[in-house]
């Protein structure tokens, strides 16, 4: 018996079951997707679109956190932009302090920033809906306050790493990415990564258990579900992708700002992420262009880019009213409809 979602878009029913390995594909398909989609763009595209799209597959790899926590648990949490900025400090501090391998910096930043989001959800365990929101863009707020204080490692010493009367220090990319066209293509070999570990957990035991919290919390512990256990576990998840994230933007640029990192920033991640689509890791690819593509788009094309806040307020109206399942929603069920015609006609 092939798997039912075990979590289905609103309006549909929820059935778990456990997943057959024919429901595995999409280890498969979301590297191959994602790193040819970026050879490709890499070969034809400039700098400036580059530094954008790196900076989108970032914020996507941050966006697959929030759509893992919305789309099965349905907690919102409006810090996970918070968490990007954490991670990004963490590499900047760890790179120029130690010279560590890039890889190292990636990996510290998502453990410190997995930490850091369990703590952000622990109120989880007694709050939900509109009081956790408020909660965790709170603490949104208080990052931004002790960001804007502190600043990020620039190269300096001390324990903040500021250079008030030294040169300032670019981040070292790793020795195999040193390039534009380079770092983007290992960007996007990490955001697979990070895609297929979600797409992972979705499919196996903690998306399971995942599923049937959200379907009830007293139906979860008659199950024999650990509520604490497996919403601790989906919260550090998001921290550490988020922390990588943060590592990743941190390179891209080789310098990270405080005011990058406002807490209304968690909020257009959230509102995107739905309006990409919490239920499918497409939906996270869609949630880092429409965040960075399509600003950098109307900056190119010499609109002011005010102007996408209108046009995402307009899609995340429509992605409530008509198509809560989001953009990856629509595709996959046009792939689907497609397929079934498909099959249909054959004798």
């Amino acid at each position: 018996m092939s798997v039912v979602e075990l979590v289905a878009p609103p309006g549909e029913s929820l059935v778990v079951q456990r997943p057959s390995l024919a429901r595995f594909w999409n280890l498969i398909l979301i590297p191959t997707l994602v790193i040819g989609s970026a050879c490709i763009v890499a070969l034809g595209a400039n700098g400036y679109w580059i530094s954008s799209l790196t900076s989108a597959a970032a914020i996507a790899l941050a966006a697959s956190g929030a759509g893992l926590l919305y789309g099965q648990l349905g907690l919102v949490s409006l810090c996970q932009y918070s968490l990007l900025g954490v991670g990004g400090w963490v590499a900047l501090r760890l790179g120029f302090a130690f010279e560590l391998a890039f890889e190292v910096n990636l990996l510290a930043a998502g453990l410190v920033s997995a930490g850091v989001g369990l703590l952000c959800g622990l109120p989880a365990l007694r709050l939900r809906g509109l009081y956790l929101a408020l909660v965790t863009l709170m603490l949104a707020g208080g990052f931004q306050v002790v960001i804007n204080a502190c600043g990020f490692p620039d190269g300096g010493p001390g324990f903040l790493g500021r250079a008030d009367a030294t040169p300032r220090i670019m981040m070292a990319r790793p020795a195999i990415a040193l390039s534009n066209q380079g770092y983007f293509i290992y960007s996007s070999v990490v955001l697979s990564l990070g895609l297929m570990i979600v797409e992972l957990h979705r499919r196996t035991k903690p998306g399971r258990a995942w599923a049937l919290i959200r379907a009830g919390e007293t139906t979860a512990l008659a199950a024999g579900v650990n509520l604490v256990r497996y919403k601790a576990w989906a919260f550090s998840l998001a921290g550490f992708l988020a922390g990588v994230a943060g590592a990743l933007l941190a390179g891209n640029v080789g310098q990270l700002d405080g005011r990058a990192f406002p807490a209304s920033e968690s909020l257009s991640l959230f509102a995107l992420t739905v309006v990409g689509g919490v239920y499918n890791w497409i939906g996270a690819v869609f949630t880092g262009l429409l965040l960075r593509a399509v600003v950098s788009l109307l900056t190119d094309l010499r609109v002011d880019g005010n102007i996408a806040m209108a046009l995402f307020g307009a899609a995340l109206l429509h992605s409530l009213i008509v198509a809560p399942s989001g953009i990856a929603g629509l595709i996959v069920g046009l792939f689907d409809r497609i397929s079934s015609r498909i099959v249909n006609r054959q004798p």
